[in-house]
């Protein structure tokens, strides 16, 4: 079967047969080629670096009610806040003293983070930090709404599209959520130049083989600067709070084979693999990933931005995250970086740096 990585390696396409038989093989040394293979096309582009992004947690607010998340509108019990403009500077301030050159700001769907209040929000970080990016992850907007942000000084935007079947998406959603808009939305974000992520969770509920083959082929054809996946982890209180949880390997194997379908995609080892397997950063890395998140956020509040349950370094002061994270990286003989970390094909849009 080493002969079927090999083969996904060179067309940088799989058929779902190969899918398979990769997802269900108990071949370890056929699995540890995929690895090993991943890892090599990373470094192939990247060297050994593993680029840090600052996530910044800005608030927990949520006008959706997606069925698995542990801030959805309905979820009793949830803590809700929202940062301001100066506390989220401050946690820009403090990231870029660790190292940090690029921002993630990322919240649920928050009204009250509306464009002209987030407009000005980026365009103060642009001010204050030229050289760094800035990211933003907050859900679905109106295409005029992205283009402010992006006229503001933003240069990346991450939206999962939580899976590329339209049948899956309507169990994963409520019914005024759309499947055709999540796509409408990642098509705009494109077309106006924004260094894009998608992504999907691994083991949700009603997941397939082919569900996630059709997710591969979205990741092939979008052509995303980005993909986040991790396994999917139940939240108490939630409809799919019963659910198993998704597979720590399956992720492991999905992450390389994107790495060799699509390879100069930045690749994060989440949070979520961190949560479900002591080692599962670093594994993540072995297998083809790029890109870690440290949590920025002020520590009070992290618990509180809680998508499902057990997250990950919680208490930890962004610092100890920091000095934590270098040492685990390194023993993957690979080195974190003070990098914006921009992907080889990405558009930079260089009067952003400069306004």
């Amino acid at each position: 079967m080493k002969d079927t990585v090999n083969q996904i390696a060179a067309s940088r396409d799989i058929t779902l047969e190969q899918l398979t038989r990769l997802l269900t093989t108990d071949d370890r040394e056929t699995i540890q080629h995929l690895f090993d293979t991943a890892h090599a096309t990373a470094q192939r582009y990247y060297g050994n670096k593993i680029f840090m992004r600052g996530l910044i947690e800005l608030s927990n607010h949520c006008k959706n009610d997606c069925l698995y998340c542990g801030i959805r509108r309905s979820q009793q019990g949830v803590q809700r806040y929202r940062l301001n403009q100066e506390q989220i500077l401050d946690c820009c301030e403090q990231g870029y003293k660790l190292g940090f050159r690029t921002f993630v700001l990322q919240g649920g769907e928050d009204g009250w983070f509306d464009d002209n209040r987030m407009c000005d929000i980026v365009a103060a970080i642009r001010r204050q930090y030229p050289d760094c990016a800035i990211t933003l992850s907050l859900g679905e907007r109106s295409r005029d709404s992205y283009q402010r942000l992006y006229d503001s000084g933003a240069n990346r935007y991450l939206l999962r599209h939580e899976t590329a079947d339209p049948a899956h998406y309507a169990r994963l959603h409520p019914s005024e959520m759309s499947f055709d808009n999540r796509m409408r939305c990642l098509q705009d974000l494109k077309e106006i130049g924004f260094q894009v992520g998608c992504g999907f969770m691994v083991g949700s509920p009603y997941q397939t083989v082919e569900t996630l083959w059709q997710d591969l082929q979205f990741i092939r054809s979008f052509q995303p600067q980005m993909v986040g996946i991790g396994p999917f982890i139940p939240a108490s209180g939630t409809p799919f709070a019963d659910r198993p949880a998704g597979s720590v390997e399956t992720t492991l194997r999905l992450l390389s084979l994107i790495r060799l379908l699509h390879p100069p995609v930045l690749l994060p080892a989440t949070t979520a693999l961190g949560t479900l397997h002591p080692r599962g950063r670093e594994l993540g890395i072995l297998a083809g990933a790029n890109v870690v998140m440290p949590n920025l956020s002020p520590r009070e509040h992290r618990k509180d931005y809680s998508l499902y349950d057990n997250k990950l370094c919680t208490g930890d002061e962004a610092a100890e995250c920091r000095v934590c994270l270098d040492r685990r990286i390194r023993t993957t003989g690979s080195q974190l970086v003070v990098d914006r970390g921009d992907a080889p094909t990405a558009k930079l849009k260089v009067e952003n740096l400069l306004n």
